[in-house]
């Protein structure tokens, strides 16, 4: 594979230990029993430590779109055309889609990047041009990109995470936008995990059951295709992945490397997280799972991952939404550690012992 990604193999960074223990000792020090709080002293405690601070916060937010098309629309597994991708990141940047009207509810900062989307370039400067494809190929048939192409988009990721480190960000949202992609994302699904594609197809966009049963059968069909040229991640990568899927696992990989604290969506975003790690085994720590997507794969990847979501709302859009949404409980988690009183400060008696005196 190219040298130019030789950057994947960089080290994580680490967690602050003595922060981390500082947090820990903090949480025991506030009004409410040790645990109370659950998974939220949890949070608190792993920001803490992320951030190097006994105190977090999480106030400077980069939600990152990555658009790209795919051409195994050609075997019509999608309810919708291919040209609703390029129409969609049209509805992204004038504020009418889901993840627009969440990113402006959080004051977050919202990033669209067309990195592989089939159509003429968007003339929008609030869409940042970074295209290496005018659409994957169809992997049905052939390798869905070239080894370069798929080392420029892992390199959109990365170079969209080293303008989150200029811009101070606190948390990062990888968000996807591309018809076609949950086929990319079950076959990518399928071949690591060594899963039955049936087990983990879902409806995508809106697909009946024989729609279903079609989306089941290309994949199956281009795994077996493609079977002796995939035995690594990264080729795996080339014949199966969309560019924006590709870029997403790019971005995961440099946030950990940095110490950017990442913020999963669903099913395709969990798959580039797989990804990422089967790349580079030690950027686990950097990501927190938002929600459970109501996609089925989706619960064979978490499950892959041992990572258990924030939410579950049946929710199945994309866009980085879920997570998103997942946003107020790591602030409220954060608010909580942060702001309670301590048993001295409130007057307030600490927990006795009930061993027997000596």
């Amino acid at each position: 594979m190219n040298k130019k990604i030789s950057w994947l193999n960089d080290t994580a960074k680490a967690w602050d230990h003595n922060s981390l223990l500082d947090a820990q000792a903090h949480q025991m020090q506030l009004t409410k029993p040790p645990g109370a709080l659950g998974r939220l002293e949890e949070l608190a405690i792993n920001f803490a430590a992320m951030q190097g601070v006994v105190k977090p916060e999480i106030d400077n937010i980069n939600i990152c779109i990555f658009a790209g098309d795919h051409g195994v629309t050609d075997e019509n597994i999608s309810a919708f055309p291919q040209a609703v991708t390029a129409q969609m990141v049209e509805n992204f940047i004038h504020g009418g889609a889901a993840i627009s009207v969440l990113a402006n509810q959080l004051n977050a900062n919202l990033t669209v990047v067309d990195v592989g989307i089939n159509a003429p370039p968007n003339s929008s400067q609030k869409v940042l041009n970074k295209r290496v494809v005018n659409g994957t190929a169809n992997f049905a048939v052939k390798a869905a990109m070239t080894e370069t192409e798929l080392c420029s988009a892992l390199y959109v990721g990365y170079e969209l995470v080293e303008q989150s480190v200029q811009n101070n960000t606190q948390l990062f949202i990888g968000g996807e936008m591309g018809i076609g992609n949950t086929t990319s994302a079950t076959a990518l699904a399928a071949v690591e995990l060594e899963v039955n594609v049936e087990q983990l197809v879902g409806p995508g966009t809106g697909l009946d059951a024989d729609g279903i049963a079609h989306k089941r059968l290309v994949i199956e069909q281009a795994l077996e295709l493609h079977k002796d040229k995939t035995k690594d991640a990264l080729t795996r990568l080339q014949y199966f992945a969309g560019a924006e899927i590709a870029a997403l696992v790019g971005a995961y990989v440099r946030c950990a490397q940095v110490g950017i604290p990442v913020l999963v969506d669903g099913y395709i975003s969990s798959v580039a997280v797989l990804y990422a790690l089967a790349i580079n085994p030690d950027v686990g720590n950097w990501f927190i799972y938002g929600h459970q997507s109501k996609e089925p794969g989706h619960k064979y990847v978490l499950q892959a991952l041992k990572a258990t979501p924030l939410l579950d709302l049946d929710m199945r859009l994309g866009e980085g939404s879920g997570a998103a949404m997942a946003v107020s409980i790591i602030k409220q988690a954060i608010g909580l550690h942060n702001n309670m009183a301590t048993f001295e400060q409130a007057g307030v008696a600490e927990k006795i012992s009930l061993e027997e005196p000596v």
